[in-house]
């Protein structure tokens, strides 16, 4: 019986590419494991050492402000690396890249745990954020090469850990410090990236006969890394005239870079001609939009508790914990909801999810905190935006041809990690106006009602931007010979 072209769309999304029984190979989920480990470390180190701040400043004999680059030192060096990646991979292999980075990684972490001083403790923290830079961009990546079309069913499963860094990083660095020395939040990565090293060499498979050597694009490298770093830097320091400096220069040199890379096409850094691929550049939209929305009220929430409703930081901690755990609760079902609905309608109903528990915040704001009505909200809003972002990444690369995957996974990262930083200096900023324009006891909860609308306002820009997104994944664009 001759199937529809409809009945054909629904079959690829829902089977593997070559197994048709929806089942997926052995091989796809030992790249999964092995991917997740990887993004599993990375995030855990750019959270752990938040908590052990104090103890770093009185051990090392440093001020606050000058042990805080132990975590923006790490943050800074990400930037720097990623647009790396894709020239890397297409150099010398996905495998020698990974393999690479986690040595890397579990060196520059066994030089922090080994550190005499602050300074000899951020420089190693800036190597090992090169290193740790890295394998998010190449978890996703191998993880679509092996996947393919099924990359909605595994994503969640790379995501995760993801996920749950943030939330047991300070649980780890808690109990490290309560029994022993914050040299281990260190030395405690040097048996796990041994032990992951290893599965890594093992399991995954060599592609040096994919690799397509290419020319290093030093003048968009010299352009890409210091504007990210520059942008990061300036977005972090946005209320301080170098922070505002360094923003303005930042788009400057972004600006000058995109003018740089359409000239070169697919000898630049970033190839911007794979934004002509209409569900790779409608998903890269959603992920700089949900990022943002994401961080921004990661970061609003936690000053409204605080300032606006005088709870300690302990506490408004414990209360974020429902948005990590509805995020977490609806990732084991997002593949399997995205082979049933596909994947606008399922990202549209994750940011309308996402909005209409937003908005609660308002009313906590105007009419004074309610517990339950806070736990509720976060859960549900982490829950929506849980759902927009695997439907989106399977957007992302099913539709781009394998070999342009590693500039795709560059330019995808990047974008993405540019909207945390854009919305939550647009947030914070907005906040800090309404706080200054506003006089009178209540000025302060005035000036959050405010900003939480601007939140629920981004929050539908989220929505309106998935309406972009494919109902179903297109074939993949064919792959050009050489």
């Amino acid at each position: 019986m001759r199937r529809t072209p409809a009945a054909q769309s629904r079959e690829a999304v829902s089977a593997p590419d070559g197994d048709r029984t929806g089942r997926l190979p052995l091989a796809v989920w030992q790249v999964v494991g092995v991917a997740a480990i990887g993004s599993f470390m990375a995030q855990l180190d750019a959270t752990v050492v938040n908590v052990s701040l104090g103890s770093l400043s009185r051990d090392l004999h440093a001020s606050l402000a000058t042990i805080q680059w132990v975590v923006s030192g790490y943050l800074l060096a990400l930037a720097l690396v990623l647009p790396l990646n894709g020239w890397l991979v297409d150099r010398i292999g996905a495998k020698a890249v990974y393999l690479w980075c986690f040595a890397a990684f579990t060196l520059s972490s066994t030089l922090c745990g080994l550190a005499w001083s602050a300074e000899s403790l951020i420089a190693f923290r800036i190597l090992q954020g090169m290193s740790g830079g890295l394998l998010a961009p190449m978890a996703q990546m191998m993880v679509a090469r092996v996947a393919g079309r099924q990359m909605a069913r595994v994503a969640s499963y790379v995501t995760m850990p993801v996920l749950l860094a943030p939330l047991l990083g300070p649980v780890v660095a808690g109990a490290i410090l309560h029994y022993a020395s914050w040299r281990w939040l260190f030395l405690v990565n040097l048996p796990v990236g041994v032990m992951a090293f290893a599965l890594a060499a093992v399991l995954l498979s060599d592609d040096r006969n994919e690799t397509r050597p290419r020319t290093l694009d030093l003048t968009g490298l010299a352009l890409l890394s210091p504007g990210l770093f520059l942008f990061l830097y300036g977005s972090d320091h946005a209320g301080t005239p170098v922070g505002r400096a360094s923003l303005a220069i930042s788009v400057v040199v972004l600006v000058w870079f995109c003018w740089n890379a359409s000239r070169k096409g697919d000898a630049a850094l970033i190839d911007l001609r794979l934004l002509r691929n209409k569900p790779f550049a409608a998903s890269v939209l959603v992920m700089f939009m949900m990022n943002g929305v994401s961080f921004a009220g990661q970061m609003l929430i936690p000053i409204f508790l605080t300032h606006g409703c005088g709870l300690s930081p302990e506490r408004s901690g414990l209360l974020l914990a429902p948005l990590g755990l509805g995020m977490m609760c609806t990732y084991p079902f997002i593949g399997a909801l995205t082979d049933r609905f596909g994947i606008r309608r399922l990202a549209g109903a994750g940011a309308l999810l996402a909005i209409l528990w937003t908005v609660p915040l308002l009313f906590l704001a105007s009419h004074g905190l309610s517990v339950p009505l806070l736990v509720g909200s976060l859960f549900l809003r982490g829950a929506g935006i849980s759902a927009v972002g695997v439907p989106s990444m399977t957007a992302s690369y099913a539709t781009i041809a394998k070999p342009k995957l590693p500039m795709a996974a560059s330019a995808s990262n990047i974008v993405q990690r540019l909207g945390g930083p854009t919305l939550t200096t647009v947030c914070a900023t907005f906040l800090g106006w309404r706080l200054s324009a506003i006089s009178g006891p209540a000025s302060s909860l005035e000036g959050f009602v405010a900003t939480f609308a601007l939140l629920s306002a981004l929050h539908a820009a989220l929505y309106l931007t998935t309406l972009r997104l494919p109902a179903v994944l297109p074939d993949p664009e064919p792959e050009q010979p050489g």
